[in-house]
C-alpha cells in the first residue's frame, strides 16, 4: 500500500489489525502513525483503548500481551509501539502474526532501518493476509523540490520552482524538518497563493538574494560582481552557510553542467528528467554549459575537491577559511 492509500483507508474508517511501517525515511512513518492514532478510536474510549509504548522499554512479547487484550466498550483497541527499531528482537512479534486479533490494531513505528528481506519475519509480514506492511524509503536529493511542490499543493497553496529549489538547497533532505517550516509559512500566507522566494525570505529567514543558489547563478552566467558580494555575504556568515556545505553544493551544481553537455542534443524533458531538474530551469544550465565548455568544467571540479579537503582540515590549518573560497569564485570565473 502506499501512504495516499493509507490514509484514505483510514479517512473511510477502514483499518487493518497489523500496521508494519518501516523504513530509512522517519516522516511517513510518523505521519502514519499520528494519523491513525487521531482516527482510530472515538476519543471517549481512548482512555480505555489505547495502548502507546516505546520499544526501549518493552519486549515483544509485552506487545503481543496488549495486542491479546479486548477492548472495551468499543470495537476496537489500539496498540502503537514507538521507536519499535529499540526492541531488542523486533522477530520476536513474528508469533502474533499467526493469530492475530480482529479488534485490535495494532501499529508497529519502525524507523531508520530497512527490514532484511531474507528473513521469515518479513516474509510472514508481507504474505499475510490483512497486514499493512509499508515502507518508507528515502528522497534522493533530487527529488526534494517536487516533494516541497507537491506538499505545499497539499496543504492548499502553491509554490514557484525557485522558491522550492531554494527551500531544498538550504534546508535538504531531512522532510520532516521541511515540513515544519513549511507550516510556518503557510500560517502567513492567503489560502490558494503562491508562496515566493520573498515569502521565503520574510519568514523562514532564507536570503533571496545571498544563497548558494544565486551564487551558482552567478558563477553559471559570470557575473563576477555578485559572486564576489554573495561569497563575502557568506564569509560573514559561517553559521549560515558553512564552507562544506557550499562545496558539496557547488560539486553538484557544476556536475549537472558538465552532465548537460552530454546530454545536450536531446529534447528538454529528457535533459530535465535525467538531471532532476524542474524544466525551468533548463535555460541556465543551457547558458552556463555555453560558458564553460567541459575541460574548464573538469579543472572547476578539481579546485572544488581541493576547497572540500581544506574545509575538512585536509591540507591546510584552517578549515573555515573563506579566502580559499574567494580564490575559487577567481579561479572559476578567469
Amino acid at each position: 500500500m502506499t501512504f495516499e492509500q493509507i490514509i484514505n483507508d483510514i479517512k473511510n474508517k477502514i483499518f487493518f489489525p497489523v500496521y508494519f511501517l518501516y523504513g530509512e525515511e522517519p516522516f511517513y512513518i510518523d505521519q502514519l502513525t499520528a494519523y491513525i492514532e487521531q482516527n482510530a478510536l472515538d476519543e471517549s474510549v481512548r482512555e480505555f483503548n489505547q495502548s502507546i509504548v516505546y520499544g526501549r522499554d518493552v519486549t515483544p512479547k509485552d506487545v503481543i500481551d496488549l495486542a491479546r487484550r479486548f477492548p472495551m466498550m468499543g470495537n476496537y483497541q489500539l496498540v502503537v509501539v514507538k521507536e519499535a527499531q529499540d526492541l531488542k528482537t523486533i522477530e520476536g512479534l513474528e508469533p502474533y502474526l499467526d493469530s492475530y486479533l480482529d479488534t485490535t490494531i495494532l501499529v508497529v513505528n519502525y524507523k531508520y532501518k530497512k527490514l532484511d528481506k531474507r528473513k521469515s519475519f518479513y516474509k510472514k509480514l508481507s504474505k499475510t493476509k490483512n497486514v499493512v506492511l509499508f515502507e518508507s524509503v528515502r528522497l534522493y536529493d533530487n527529488k526534494i523540490p517536487e516533494w516541497i511542490e507537491k506538499t505545499v499543493h497539499l496543504l492548499g497553496y502553491k509554490i514557484d520552482p525557485v522558491a522550492s529549489e531554494l527551500l531544498s538547497e538550504y534546508l535538504g533532505n531531512d522532510l520532516s524538518t521541511i515540513y515544519n517550516e513549511l507550516e510556518k509559512l503557510i500560517i502567513n500566507i492567503k489560502a490558494g497563493q503562491t508562496v515566493t522566494v520573498d515569502d521565503i525570505e520574510r519568514y523562514i529567514g532564507i536570503s533571496k538574494d545571498f544563497n548558494v543558489f544565486e551564487f551558482q547563478n552567478a558563477l553559471g552566467t559570470k557575473n563576477v560582481l555578485k559572486a564576489q558580494r554573495i561569497a563575502q555575504h557568506f564569509e560573514a556568515n559561517p553559521k549560515e552557510h558553512p564552507l562544506q556545505m557550499i562545496t558539496i553544493m557547488l560539486h553538484n551544481y557544476f556536475m549537472k553542467v558538465f552532465l548537460y553537455h552530454q546530454l545536450k542534443n536531446r529534447n528538454s524533458k529528457e535533459i530535465a528528467a535525467e538531471l532532476g531538474l524542474h524544466p525551468y530551469f533548463l535555460n541556465d544550465y543551457k547558458r552556463a554549459s555555453a560558458n564553460y565548455p567541459v575541460q574548464k568544467i573538469k579543472t572547476i571540479m578539481s579546485q572544488i575537491r581541493t576547497l572540500d579537503l581544506k574545509s575538512k582540515g585536509v591540507g591546510s590549518t584552517d578549515g573555515k577559511n573563506y579566502g580559499d573560497l574567494k580564490e575559487l569564485v577567481f579561479k572559476i570565473l578567469h
